[in-house]
């Protein structure tokens, strides 16, 4: 049996063998640590990032408010997905390559999907 990482770095070989963003196509990568998520919109054919999103900008805009649900990874994360939207959507991109960078489909990373989906985007 393979230990957690070397399975995570052949999902993410298989991953990133399809997916190639482009400047109208861009690819959305999520980078997921245990305390924090990000997203950015990158550009494979000019190695050149378009949009950053992360949880600082979505706590640092919530800090006045004491709702429990932005405290929640997950919904933390499903805001991270509607941030990322609206940056692309300024950028006139309507349509991206999901990259979930070799983690499950699952949990944050699903979130973020969501969220970016229901902000806007097609995959």
């Amino acid at each position: 049996m393979l230990p957690k990482q070397q399975k995570q770095k052949r999902r993410h070989k298989r991953v990133r063998a399809k997916a190639f963003g482009t400047n109208k196509i861009p690819r959305l990568c999520v980078f997921r640590s245990n305390k924090h998520i990000y997203a950015q919109l990158i550009n494979d054919e000019k190695a050149q990032i378009i949009a950053i999103a992360s949880d600082f900008e979505v706590k640092k805009s919530k800090t006045g408010n004491k709702n429990k649900s932005f405290t929640k990874k997950v919904s933390v994360a499903f805001k991270v997905g509607e941030l990322i939207a609206q940056k692309a959507l300024k950028k006139e991109i309507k349509k991206v390559v999901f990259d979930r960078g070799g983690y499950k489909y699952h949990g944050r990373v699903k979130a973020i999907a969501e969220g970016a989906r229901e902000g806007g985007l097609k995959f």
